[in-house]
C-alpha cells in the first residue's frame, strides 16, 4: 500500500554576508522585531528568540534603508496592530511591506539614484501613513505609504545626506547636508516647507585646541575652549569640514538638543543658542565612533565603535551647577559642561579586511537592548542587566568622579518599596533612576540601592560564510527511511568547511571543519555520511593536492577515504556514489578513473593511462538487489553453521553472541566479495558513451554508443527508471527513453549545461538544469520547460549550484552569499511567518488576526477573570474557533516568565498593568498615555490624602522625567530649565550667546545675574549703550503704578510692531507673565507660551495658558488631540481627559482611564457625572461583546447601570444558549 509523508519543507532562504550598501539599512521597530537589508533581501529577526523569521525578496538592487512604521496611534479594529515595514533600495524604490504574510503593501518609484534617509511621521494623529524620504540629489518628498501618492516634493541648494525630525516638535526638521546643517521650521504634512530653511555651517573640532593638546589630561581644558561650531558665515576653505561629521540627531531626552557625531568626539548643542554645551571624546588610542542612538528614557548614549565594541554613556550630574558665575568657580575645576560618563561596554570583535561592524540599532520600546549588525551576516545580541550594589550612605562627590547610579523609585509609574525584591529590568528607566537633579536636596538617597550595569550577550545569528558553494541534499525520504529522515542539506565552502543545515528549521544542524581549501564537491553515502573533496590552488605544473575526506555525521568523525594519496596530482573534477552507496567513482582531469569501495574505503580498480578523458558520468539506478540478498543469505547461513553446531544451541543464544554473529556474517559478505552488481556509463570527448559493470572487485566493459552527429561535447548526465538525459556544451539536451529505444534533441538556446538532477519520488520525471546564466525545470514525459530562471531578466545573481530537496522543492546556491529552497516554479517569493516551522515559540501578537491580537490584550489587562488570575485563555468564555486559542495560547506561554509573574500578581495595580501591556505590545501611544497617567494620577491622589507633606516624603516619589518637557511638574521643570541657562552661560563664547543667556535669565526672574551679563558688553558693541540702560531697567523697576503702566504700554506697542521677544521680556520685569504669555499664544508661539507659563506662573494661572493651549491643539487645522490628552493630564483634568478620550471613541482606554480615576479617587461620582462614566462603560461593554469577551461585556454593563441594562440582557441571554466553547 502507497502512502505519502510530508516532512514539511517551506520556501525560505539561508543568507550569508551582506554587501558594502547595506550598512546603512537596519532598524528595530515598536513591533519588536529587527530588520536589516542583506544584498537586495530583507531579513527579519526576532531578538528574543534569535530566529530569522521572514527574508522579503522584491527588490531588484541592494537594500540600502530599513524603517518599521511608528504605533503612535490608537489600535482598534479598523486600526489593527500590523507588521509595516518600508525598505528603500539603491536604484530609488521604496516598498512598502506586510511583514505577516510577505506581500509588498505598495511599490513607490520616483527617480533611479539610492535613497540617502528616510523616516515615518511619528505624530500619527492625522494619519499614520506618512513617510518621508530624501530622493538624491536634493529633494525631499513626503510620500502616502498606503497607496504610494506622492502628496509633494521640496528641493534644496545642496545635496541631502540625511535628516532629523525633533521628537518634540513635528514643524521642526533638520537636514545634514553636504555643507553644513539646514533648519526646517515649517515642516507639515499637508504642504511643503515655504521657506528653505535656516542653514548654518559647522566649524570643524579639528580645528579646535582639542587636537593639539595630549588627550588625556589637557582634553577637559582644550574642551572648553572650544570655538563657536555653528556659525552663519560659511567657513573657508581650510576648515571646509562637514564631510567628516557622521550623523546628526535630536535629542529625544530633552528639547532643543541636538548631537552632531565626528569619529573622535560627539557635540551636544543647544539650538536656543547655537552653542556646544557638552563633548564625548574618544582617548588617543581608543576605537572611533561609528554610531550613536540617543536614548529617550534617561539622558544616555549608545555608541558604535570602529571594532564592534558598543559603549553606553549616561550623563553625569553636575555637582556644581549653582555656583552663580565663573569668578566664583575654582579656576582648575573643569567649566561646567553636559559630562557623559562610561558606564558599561560590550566585548569588541574580531575585525578583518571581510569583517567589520555595520549597524547598531537599539530597543525603542525599552531602550535596553541593542543588536549589532556585521559584515559577515552576524547578529549580535546585547542586553542591559542590572545588578544591586546594596544601600549605601550618601557621599558628596566632585565634579570629576563619576556619580553613582539609583535604582529608580517607581515601577510601571508606581513608586514602590526599595527593599522589596529586585524587579524584572523591564526598561532603562526600570533598571536606573533619573540623575540626581541640581540643587536637590538628597534626602531620599539614603534609602536608594545604587545599581550597576553590564552587557549580556543574549543572542547570536549566524550567516553562510561567503561564497562560492557547493550543495548537496541528502538522499530522499523513503517508506524504508521515514522513522530517522531528516531533511539535511550539505553546503560546502570556499574555507574549507561543510555547513550542514536542516531544512525544516532552517537552523545549522552541524558545522564541520574538515579541508584545508575550497569545497568542490560533496556526495552522500547514506543518511548519516557524505564524502566531500577539496582542492588546493593548482602549482606551476598544474598540480594540487586533493583532499578527499569521508564524513560520519552523528559522529562528525571524517577520514582521508584515499590514504595517503592526494599530493600533488591533477585536480579531482568529479565524485559519483553509486546508487547502492557501493562504489564511488572518482574523476580527475588528467588522469584516468578510480574505482572504490565505499564500504571498505579500498581502492578497486585505477584505470590504465590509456583509458578515455571522461566528461561526464552517472551510475544506473537499475541493479541486481535480489540476487544480492539470495547471496547474503546463503554466506549467512554457511556462518551460522561454521559458528554454531546445533539449532538446540542456536535458539538460546545470548544477545552479545547474536551482535558477534552479525559482525561475522558482515565481515564475511565482504570477504567474499559480496555485493550487487551495478552500471555506470560515461562520455569522452568526442560524445562517445561507454557502459561499465562493477561486481565485487571486477570491472566489466560493456557496450559503446558512438556519438551523436548533433551534440557538441557532453557536460552532464543523468539516469532515472528507463530515461537517460544528456547535455552538452552547446546547450542541447538529448532526452532516451531506454525501454521504447527513442532519442529526441531539444535545443534550450542557453549555452552550456553545467548540472541536470532528476527530482526524487517515485515515477517523478522532473528534471533541474542548470547554466551559466540560470536554472530550468522540466517535464521530461511531455518533454517541455516548466519553468525557468534568468540571471539579469528575473533575478540579480548568478546561480553557483543547483539541487532538489524534496519532489516539489529546488534548492539554489547563488553569488549574493545565499541558499534558496522554492517552488518548481522558482518565483523568489517571501512567505508567510506563521507557516514557518521555528524552532521557538514567538511572542509577536501583530502576527494573530487584527481581531484576536485585540481579545489578547483585553484578556491581559482584565485580569482577574472568574475571580482567578491566569495566563489560559481556554478558562474563559470567549466563543471561538480551537484553532484561534490555541494561536492565541501559544502567544501567552511565549511570554517570558518574570513578566508572566508579574501579570499574575494581584498586587501589581491596574495602572501599572496598562502600562506594561502597552509595553508588550509595542504600542507607543499607549505607554505614553499611560505613563503620564499612571504619574499624575497617583501625585493627585497623593495631593488629597496629605495636605501636608515633608521634604522625605515628597522626594520618594520622583518627578515626571524630564523627555516629558512641559507635562513635568513646575518645580522640577524650573529647576532643570535653570540648570540649562547655567549652562549657557558658562560656555558663552560671543556677544551673541551673552545676550541670549541675559534674555532667558530675565524671563526666568534671574534679575541680577542678567544685568551682570548685560554689564559685560564692550563700548566698542553697537548695543552697548542699549544693554546698559537695560540693565538700569531692570534694577530700577519699582512696583509703582505709573511706571508698570508705562512699561506695559510701551511692551504692547513694542509687540505690535513685530518685536515680540523684546515685549514679553519687558511684561515679564514687571510681573505680568499671564499677559506675556497671552500675547506669545496670540502670535503663534504656543510652545514658548507653555515654556514661560511653567517657568513664571503659579498653578492656576499655568493651567489657563495650557488650557487655551489644549483648545488650539484639539482645533481641526492642528489636530493633536493625544498631545492635548497628555497636557490634560498634567493638569490633573481627569474627567475633561474621560470626555476626550469617548468623543474620540478610544472606548478602552476611557473606560480603563475612568476605572483608575475612580480607584485613584480623583474623580467624584455623583448624579452629574455618574451618565457620562455609565456612557463610556456601556460601549466598551459594547466592544468587549464585539470582541466576543462574555464576561467581559457583561462586568462592564452591570456597571454600566441604565445604560447598560438593555445589553446585560442580551449577554446573559446569549450565555444560557452557548455553553462555553
Amino acid at each position: 500500500m502507497q502512502f505519502t509523508v510530508n516532512i514539511k519543507l517551506s520556501a525560505r532562504t539561508l543568507t550569508g554576508t551582506l554587501n558594502g550598501q547595506n550598512r546603512g539599512a537596519a532598524d528595530w521597530g515598536w513591533q519588536g522585531l529587527i530588520a536589516h537589508g542583506c544584498h537586495s533581501l530583507v531579513l527579519i529577526i526576532d531578538p528574543r528568540t534569535s530566529q530569522t523569521i521572514q527574508v522579503l525578496e522584491r527588490h531588484k538592487a541592494n537594500v540600502v534603508k530599513v524603517k518599521w512604521a511608528r504605533e503612535n496611534y490608537h489600535h482598534s479594529i479598523g486600526s489593527p496592530y500590523s507588521l509595516r515595514l518600508a525598505s528603500a533600495d539603491t536604484v530609488g524604490k521604496i516598498i512598502v511591506w506586510d511583514v505577516a504574510t510577505g506581500a509588498a503593501r505598495c511599490e513607490i518609484q520616483e527617480y533611479t539614484k539610492p535613497i540617502q534617509d528616510m523616516e515615518w511621521l511619528w505624530n500619527q494623529d492625522a494619519s499614520r501613513d506618512l513617510l518621508l524620504a530624501i530622493h538624491p540629489p536634493n529633494y525631499i518628498v513626503l510620500w502616502n505609504a498606503d497607496t504610494g501618492t506622492k502628496l509633494w516634493k521640496k528641493s534644496y541648494a545642496e545635496n541631502i545626506l540625511s535628516f532629523s525630525f525633533d521628537p518634540f516638535e513635528l514643524s521642526n526638521l533638520a537636514l545634514l547636508t553636504s555643507e553644513g546643517i539646514v533648519f526646517v521650521s515649517d515642516f507639515s504634512p499637508s504642504k511643503p516647507p515655504s521657506s528653505s530653511g535656516k542653514k548654518v555651517y559647522i566649524s570643524s573640532p579639528h580645528s579646535s585646541p582639542a587636537h593639539t593638546k595630549p588627550a588625556a589630561t589637557g582634553a577637559k581644558k582644550a574642551l572648553n575652549r572650544v570655538k563657536i561650531l555653528i556659525t552663519n558665515e560659511k567657513p573657508n576653505a581650510e576648515s571646509v569640514t562637514l564631510n567628516d561629521c557622521l550623523q546628526l540627531s535630536y535629542l529625544p531626552s530633552k528639547r532643543n538638543h541636538m548631537l552632531l557625531l565626528y569619529p573622535r568626539e560627539i557635540l551636544i548643542l543647544d539650538l536656543e543658542v547655537n552653542q556646544t554645551v557638552g563633548i564625548v571624546a574618544i582617548e588617543r588610542t581608543g576605537a572611533p565612533f561609528l554610531q550613536v542612538i540617543p536614548c529617550r528614557q534617561r539622558d544616555a548614549l549608545f555608541c558604535l565603535h570602529e571594532n564592534g565594541c558598543i559603549t553606553l554613556r549616561i550623563r553625569r550630574a553636575n555637582s556644581n551647577a549653582l555656583a552663580l558665575s565663573n569668578e566664583e568657580q575654582d579656576p582648575d575645576q573643569p567649566v561646567q559642561e553636559l559630562t557623559y560618563d562610561l558606564r558599561c561596554q560590550c566585548d569588541a570583535i574580531r575585525v578583518t579586511k571581510t569583517v567589520r561592524p555595520f549597524n547598531m540599532v537599539c530597543c525603542p520600546i525599552n531602550e535596553h537592548s541593542s543588536a549589532l549588525i556585521v559584515s559577515d551576516g552576524r547578529v549580535m545580541l546585547w542586553e542591559l542587566k542590572s545588578n544591586l550594589l546594596g544601600p549605601k550612605p550618601y557621599y558628596s562627590y566632585s565634579g570629576s568622579t563619576v556619580s553613582p547610579l539609583y535604582c529608580p523609585v517607581s515601577f510601571c509609574g508606581i513608586p514602590v518599596d526599595t527593599k522589596q525584591k529586585k524587579l524584572p529590568d523591564l526598561s532603562l528607566d526600570n533598571m536606573i533612576g533619573q540623575s540626581i537633579a541640581v540643587g536637590e536636596e538628597q534626602p531620599n538617597v539614603l534609602y536608594q540601592q545604587e545599581v550597576q550595569l553590564k552587557f549580556l550577550l543574549t543572542g547570536l545569528l549566524s550567516g553562510l560564510p561567503l561564497p562560492p558553494f557547493v550543495i548537496r541534499m541528502c538522499p530522499p525520504l523513503t517508506t524504508k527511511n521515514i522513522k530517522n529522515y531528516q531533511p539535511l542539506l550539505a553546503v560546502g565552502t570556499s574555507n574549507g568547511s561543510v555547513l550542514v543545515y536542516h531544512l525544516t528549521s532552517g537552523l545549522v544542524h552541524k558545522e564541520l571543519s574538515i579541508h584545508s581549501c575550497e569545497v568542490k564537491g560533496i556526495e552522500w553515502a547514506g543518511l548519516a555520511s557524505f564524502l566531500s573533496f577539496a582542492t588546493s590552488t593548482p602549482n606551476n605544473l598544474g598540480l594540487v593536492r586533493n583532499e578527499l575526506q569521508l564524513v560520519d555525521l552523528p559522529t562528525g568523525r571524517s577520514i582521508a577515504f584515499r590514504g595517503e594519496r592526494g599530493n600533488d596530482e591533477p585536480p579531482i573534477e568529479m565524485i559519483k556514489v553509486s546508487h547502492l552507496k557501493q562504489f564511488l567513482a572518482v574523476v580527475f582531469k588528467d588522469k584516468p578513473l578510480e574505482l572504490w569501495d565505499i564500504r571498505t574505503c579500498t581502492l578497486l580498480r585505477e584505470m590504465t593511462k590509456n583509458f578515455p578523458a571522461i566528461t561526464a558520468l552517472e551510475w544506473s539506478p537499475t541493479h541486481n538487489l535480489r540476487s544480492l540478498r539470495k547471496k547474503q543469505l546463503a554466506v549467512r547461513e554457511a556462518v551460522a553453521r561454521q559458528t554454531v553446531g546445533s539449532d538446540a544451541e542456536a535458539s538460546n543464544i545470548e544477545s552479545p553472541m547474536i551482535s558477534l554473529l552479525q559482525e561475522a556474517e558482515s565481515k564475511a559478505e565482504i570477504s567474499h566479495n559480496i555485493s550487487a552488481r551495478e552500471h555506470f556509463i560515461f562520455t569522452d570527448n568526442d560524445g562517445q558513451v561507454f557502459h561499465l559493470t562493477v561486481e565485487g572487485n571486477l570491472v566489466k566493459d560493456g557496450a559503446r554508443i558512438p556519438p551523436d552527429g548533433s551534440m557538441g561535447t557532453i557536460t552532464c548526465l543523468a539516469w532515472k527508471a528507463d530515461v537517460l538525459i544528456l547535455g552538452d556544451v552547446d546547450g542541447n539536451v538529448n532526452f532516451w527513453d531506454l525501454k521504447a529505444r527513442l532519442s529526441r534533441g531539444i535545443p534550450t538556446h542557453r549555452g552550456w549545461i553545467k548540472k541536470i538532477r532528476f527530482a526524487p519520488g517515485k515515477g517523478n520525471l522532473k528534471l533541474l538544469m542548470m547554466f551559466n546564466d540560470g536554472a530550468e525545470v522540466w517535464d521530461t514525459l511531455e518533454v517541455q520547460m516548466v519553468s525557468s530562471i534568468r540571471t539579469g531578466r528575473n533575478v540579480n545573481y548568478k546561480i553557483l549550484d543547483i539541487d532538489w530537496c524534496s519532489s516539489d522543492k529546488v534548492v539554489l546556491a547563488s553569488d549574493d552569499g545565499c541558499i534558496r529552497v522554492l517552488e518548481i516554479a522558482m518565483k523568489s517569493a517571501s512567505y508567510r511567518i506563521d507557516e514557518q516551522d521555528l524552532t521557538d515559540l514567538l511572542w509577536c501578537p501583530y502576527l494573530l488576526l487584527p481581531r484576536s491580537c485585540l481579545v489578547l490584550k483585553a484578556f491581559l489587562l482584565h485580569q482577574p477573570w472568574n475571580g482567578q488570575y491566569s495566563l489560559d485563555i481556554m478558562q474563559i468564555h470567549y466563543s471561538e474557533s480551537e484553532e484561534v486559542k490555541l494561536l492565541m495560547l501559544e502567544q501567552l506561554n511565549s511570554i517570558s516568565y518574570d513578566i508572566q509573574c508579574l501579570l499574575l500578581d494581584p498586587d501589581f495595580e491596574m495602572l501599572q498593568r496598562c502600562s506594561l501591556v502597552a509595553r508588550l505590545f509595542g504600542d507607543e501611544s499607549e505607554l505614553q498615555f499611560w505613563t503620564v497617567a499612571a504619574h499624575y494620577l497617583y501625585s493627585f491622589s497623593k495631593g488629597k490624602e496629605l495636605i501636608q507633606l515633608n521634604a522625605a516624603q515628597e522626594s520618594q516619589a520622583s518627578p515626571l522625567d524630564i523627555c516629558y518637557d512641559t507635562l513635568c511638574e513646575h518645580s522640577y521643570f524650573q529647576r532643570s530649565q535653570i540648570e540649562r541657562v547655567n549652562l549657557q552661560e558658562a560656555k558663552r563664547t560671543t556677544y551673541d550667546h551673552t545676550r541670549k543667556c541675559a534674555d532667558q535669565l530675565l524671563l526666568l526672574g534671574q534679575t541680577d545675574r542678567a544685568v551682570q551679563l548685560l554689564l559685560e558688553t564692550s563700548a566698542e558693541n553697537p548695543s552697548y549703550y542699549c544693554d546698559s540702560l537695560k540693565a538700569c531697567l531692570v534694577t530700577t523697576i519699582t512696583s509703582s503704578g505709573p511706571s508698570q503702566s508705562t512699561i506695559k504700554l510701551v511692551a504692547t506697542n513694542m509687540i505690535a510692531n513685530g518685536k515680540l521677544a523684546e515685549g514679553v521680556q519687558l511684561l515679564c520685569l514687571i510681573d505680568k507673565a499671564e499677559d506675556a504669555c497671552r500675547y506669545l499664544q496670540t502670535y503663534g508661539e504656543w510652545n514658548r507660551a507653555a515654556w514661560l507659563a511653567k517657568v513664571r506662573l503659579n498653578t492656576e494661572e499655568c493651567a489657563e495658558v495650557l488650557k487655551r493651549w489644549v483648545d488650539h491643539l484639539c482645533s481641526s487645522q492642528v489636530n493633536q488631540k493625544s498631545k492635548a490628552i497628555l497636557i490634560l493630564l498634567s493638569l490633573g483634568c481627569f474627567n475633561k481627559v474621560a470626555e476626550m478620550l469617548y468623543s474620540m471613541r478610544y472606548f478602552d482606554r476611557a473606560a480603563l482611564f475612568l476605572e483608575a480615576s475612580i480607584n485613584y479617587g480623583v474623580v467624584e461620582v455623583n448624579e452629574s457625572t455618574k451618565k457620562f462614566y455609565n456612557a463610556v462603560y456601556a460601549d466598551y461593554a459594547r466592544y468587549l461583546k464585539m470582541l466576543n469577551l462574555q464576561e467581559g461585556a457583561i462586568l462592564f454593563a452591570t456597571k454600566a447601570g441604565d445604560a447598560g441594562a438593555e445589553l446585560l440582557k442580551d449577554l446573559q441571554q446569549s450565555k444560557e444558549d452557548k455553553p462555553v466553547s
